[in-house]
């Protein structure tokens, strides 16, 4: 199988040359099974078409997004192996069981009653639920021949037994009642499904406390029994990997590079459209105990067979492009997304031009699409790499001229142009002056304009070359485009930077005004030199009061606004919570908090919301932390702090909640940084440089980045300019760039890998600051961006996916 390809880094056409030797030698040791296996490749397509091909896997893939999948990947860390997990596959694997099922596909199991109903399924998937079925499984594996049939007793009615079916496939009884519970109790007796008695055993337990409810109360239950069937299914697809664990049942082995698989066919067909083609359209590996894959490495498939039976896989880089390519020709679509996912998230200066060229050679639209964006955003950072060396001439102009090229000046595109043509001037040189019409000389200063000057005189080119190149960089510069909104760099960042409520003082100097507006981030600009600036567009407005002091989150792509004040009073402490849906643009209440808060942090842990700390009213802080369930709308109080605390800052990273700073119950502010479990309480770390509240910290690639707030350095409070980084890893603190000015109640958030300090104001006087700073780790420095849209003070900021009729 050829592959259509326009570059390739040096690394991949090394790959792809190993990889058609190995396909030659297969074709000398057995050219007819090699031809054998081709052929089956391509009937499988042609019966499969509608739902193979790339186009739907990536359709596949977003389809998913709904169901959790940006939440999907989990990390865990080990010299660079990362397990990427897919949390819905149990419900997703259970139902493509489910529709096999439906459609008598695969089924090599009859459940009948004694009146002569039969019911098909998998001997897999019930001997995973059901104690009888498994050990009647065990008995016959010796014989995998002829299908199981069990027939019923005369106790066993025929929604008892169907309701056990719908157990096994679904983790769910919706018709278990108090008239039902005998029947089904009966049933799960008899095939020894011991869930289903527990459950049987709840349900009696309820029955004198059953009341018809409100509305709202059997919302609610419903929401729980969804949870517990996903739990229960959980629990079902873990049987199953002990089944397979244990060769339980497998009725097929599969051999790749003198290896052998054991596995379920039922298994393969639900995760792969390649197999579900091999076993359900009549070819002769269908009925085969044994199938050879010549084209499958042993590595890979046990990855792939892994995955199909957990959904997990095990990633680094050093295999991510084989098990992907594989995934991909065996169309294992939810190995395929995991590895999909790894490659977007795990994308850096170094692989990233990798992924392009993976991306291009497969035709990945999407993937190439953010593969591409991610170079443009961190252009400075790849030219500096040996792979830069290896982009082509029209890739690298093609950078070069994008819009959305994010450079610390024009200086730095023009010294990755030059960087490229040097490190091969002879075949280069002759390129340079197309290269050089993607740079925007008008956008540099006369003092950057100068080192254009001198580097052209260090080129290794003819007289008559180096002279025609300057002088048409000189007449860009002196003669450029003078509509600035033409000449300047346009970048629109994937995920808008939305700022949330706040107040100001009103234009007249006089009362302040809380805000009841959303503001986004639209487009990020680059102009002259260092010159930077942002586009602001209103978004919206929350419903009912104002907000300052408030806290904010994002989960599944919706915002939460939670507390804050309304006012200045004593009493204008606010309980309330609203969400906010992007793409329907609407607004909802959900249930209160248990406490009215200001001046505390929400962080999102998992699928929870965790409301911390904060000032009750304007005399008296709080110790307590509740969390809020989204399935239940509901709000519980945990483990308290061990001391009262607001004007904190938090962030999540690994699983734990980080806690710096704030004031205590006197209202000094702290230096303590903490972790903080809602079980456990809190477990001290070591303390920052400098006290601090009122602050803003971030988390960016495992370092926590704290800037701003107020300070005790004397008698009163005083702005705090100090910045510091803090590394989980070794519990230790750092300096960086202090702010070039106070940021007092500011808020914050990581944008396409630069800290933004958003407003605030000045302790020593009390003006707000009206401007944006963003700190670039790369260059260890602060830039000036612009303007505050609107409120200064006391706000919060977030990311979201906002729709495209939202930004246009």
């Amino acid at each position: 199988m050829e592959i259509t390809r326009r570059y390739f880094p040096m690394e991949w056409e090394e790959r792809w040359r190993k990889e058609k030797e190995r396909r030659r030698k297969v074709m000398e040791e057995g050219g007819e099974k090699f031809e054998e296996e081709d052929r089956k490749l391509k009937y499988i397509v042609a019966y499969n078409s509608s739902r193979m091909g790339l186009k739907d896997t990536e359709e596949t893939r977003r389809d998913s997004k709904g169901k959790q999948e940006e939440d999907d990947s989990e990390t865990t860390v080990e010299d660079q192996v990362k397990i990427y997990c897919r949390h819905s596959y149990p419900t997703e694997i259970l139902q493509t069981l489910d529709d096999l099922r439906q459609s008598s596909h695969l089924t090599d199991l009859t459940l009948s009653t004694e009146d002569g109903l039969h019911f098909q399924a998998h001997s897999l998937v019930m001997a995973a639920v059901s104690s009888t079925i498994k050990q009647m499984v065990q008995n016959s594996d010796e014989d995998r021949e002829s299908a199981l049939t069990i027939v019923m007793g005369p106790e066993v009615s025929r929604s008892g037994l169907a309701a056990m079916l719908e157990f096994a496939y679904t983790g769910d009884m919706p018709s278990l009642s108090e008239d039902s519970l005998a029947q089904i109790q009966t049933a799960a007796q008899s095939l020894g499904v011991l869930r289903v008695l527990e459950l049987c055993r709840k349900e009696e337990e309820k029955e004198n406390k059953k009341g018809a409810g409100g509305g709202e109360e059997k919302k609610k239950k419903e929401k729980i029994r969804k949870i517990f069937a996903a739990e229960q299914m959980k629990i079902t697809l873990e049987s199953m990997k002990q089944l397979w664990a244990e060769r339980v049942g497998c009725d097929v082995e599969l051999e790749a590079e003198g290896r052998r698989f054991h596995a379920h066919r039922v298994i393969l067909a639900a995760s792969s459209d390649y197999f579900r083609g091999m076993f359900m359209s009549g070819m002769r590996e269908s009925q085969q105990q044994c199938v050879t894959l010549l084209m499958l490495g042993a590595t890979e498939l046990d990855a792939l067979l892994q995955c199909s039976y957990t959904g997990n896989l095990t990633l680094a880089w050093d295999c991510i492009f084989e098990l992907a390519c594989t995934a991909l020709q065996f169309q294992f679509h939810y190995a395929l997304s995991l590895c999909l996912d790894f490659l977007q998230k795990e994308m850096d200066t170094d692989n990233c031009l990798d992924v392009i060229s993976f991306a291009e050679a497969y035709e990945m639209g999407e993937l190439h699409e953010l593969a591409e964006d991610f170079v443009l955003m961190h252009f400075h950072e790849v030219a500096a790499t040996p792979k830069f060396q290896d982009l082509s001439a029209e890739k690298l102009l093609d950078f070069l001229q994008h819009d959305g090229l994010s450079v610390p000046s024009e200086l730095a595109a023009f010294r990755a142009a030059v960087t490229w043509v040097q490190a091969d001037p002879l075949e280069r040189m002759s390129q340079a002056r197309e290269l050089m019409s993607g740079v925007r000389f008008p956008l540099m200063t006369f003092r950057e304009f100068r080192e254009v000057r001198a580097i052209n005189l260090q080129m290794e080119c003819s007289g008559g070359d180096e002279v025609d190149l300057y002088k048409s960089a000189l007449k860009q510069f002196g003669f450029g485009h003078s509509d600035s909104e033409i000449r300047r760099r346009v970048r629109r960042p994937r995920e808008a930077l939305v700022l949330v409520g706040g107040d100001q003082l009103h234009p007249d100097v006089g009362p302040r005004l809380p805000s009841r507006q959303l503001w986004f981030v639209n487009l990020l600009y680059s102009g002259t030199g260092m010159v930077k600036d942002m586009e602001w567009r209103k978004l919206g407005e929350m419903p009912d009061h104002a907000r300052f002091r408030h806290g904010v989150g994002v989960l599944e792509d919706k915002l939460y606004v939670v507390g804050g004040c309304h006012f200045y009073a004593k009493t204008d402490t606010m309980k309330s919570v609203y969400r906010y849906t992007p793409v329907s643009d609407t607004w909802e209440r959900l249930a209160d908090m248990n406490e009215h808060r200001s001046n505390f942090t929400v962080v999102v842990r998992g699928h929870i919301l965790y409301a911390i700390g904060g000032d009750k009213d304007i005399s008296a802080n709080l110790d307590s932390v509740e969390m809020y369930c989204p399935d239940t709308d509901s709000w519980r109080f945990v483990c308290p702090l061990d001391q009262a605390l607001s004007g904190h800052a938090a962030t999540v990273w690994g699983g734990e909640i980080f806690i710096s700073g704030g004031f205590n119950c006197h209202y000094q502010c702290l230096v303590s940084m903490f972790v903080y479990h809602p079980e456990n309480g809190t477990n001290y770390l070591s303390d920052m440089n400098h006290d601090r509240a009122q602050h803003c910290m971030e988390n960016f690639r495992g370092l926590f980045y704290v800037a701003g707030g107020v300070c005790n350095l004397r008698k009163f409070y005083t702005d705090q300019l100090a910045c510091e980084i803090y590394n989980p890893l070794n519990d230790s603190w750092n300096t960086f760039t202090p702010l070039p000015i106070p940021h007092v109640g500011a808020a914050s958030a990581i944008l396409e890998e630069k800290l933004y300090i958003l407003g605030g104001y000045c302790q020593e006087d009390y003006s707000e600051s009206r401007l944006v700073h963003r700190y670039d780790p790369a260059f260890q420095r602060w830039e000036n961006m612009g303007r505050m849209p609107g409120p200064t003070s006391d706000l919060r900021a977030c990311l979201l996916h906002l729709p495209d009729h939202l930004r246009k």
